[in-house]
């Protein structure tokens, strides 16, 4: 009987991990749909282009970065975006770029600034680090070694991270 308990309480405890991961996933597409504007189109950690050469910008704050970040990533910041620092690393403007952030809106906005300056190939990483870290991504320290911890930005979008350690 008690296995029986086990299996039961092990099933639903994985049906409600899954069940709160959808939510999340819910919650990240409701605060895009309303946050986004859709001028700079999204990739998907599950359908990641191939290319040679692509350039990720992390578009967060610097503390966030340097908690975790995708690998080799530029930090770029946000509310002081350095555009010269884009401008002097990405000298040709047809380069794929992948704007990315906590969950897609930050880097929405850096994308749109990423064309005003002539830029013509950037994709926003949909659902940002939070996504990417869910889904099983890799994450990095500022030492550049891979860490289980990441930047939550807050407590309020926090939630939306369920893998790894949350760092505030």
């Amino acid at each position: 009987m008690k296995i029986l308990n086990y299996k039961l309480l092990l099933c639903v405890f994985t049906f409600l991990s899954l069940s709160q991961k959808g939510i999340s996933q819910d919650k990240i597409s409701k605060a895009l749909k309303s946050w986004n504007k859709g001028t700079i189109p999204y990739v998907y950690f599950d359908n990641m282009p191939t290319f040679d050469s692509i350039a990720f910008l992390d578009t967060r704050e610097k503390e966030e970065f340097e908690v975790s970040h995708l690998e080799n990533a530029l930090w770029v910041g946000y509310k002081k975006f350095n555009e010269q620092v884009v401008l002097e690393t990405i000298t040709d403007k047809d380069q794929p770029i992948i704007v990315y952030c906590s969950i897609g809106v930050r880097s929405e906005d850096i994308g749109e600034q990423l064309k005003e300056l002539g830029y013509t190939n950037i994709l926003n990483l949909y659902g940002g680090i939070f996504d990417w870290k869910n889904k099983g991504g890799e994450v990095f320290n500022d030492q550049e070694i891979a860490t289980d911890s990441v930047h939550a930005f807050s407590k309020h979008w926090g939630k939306l991270l369920h893998e790894g350690i949350k760092v505030y």
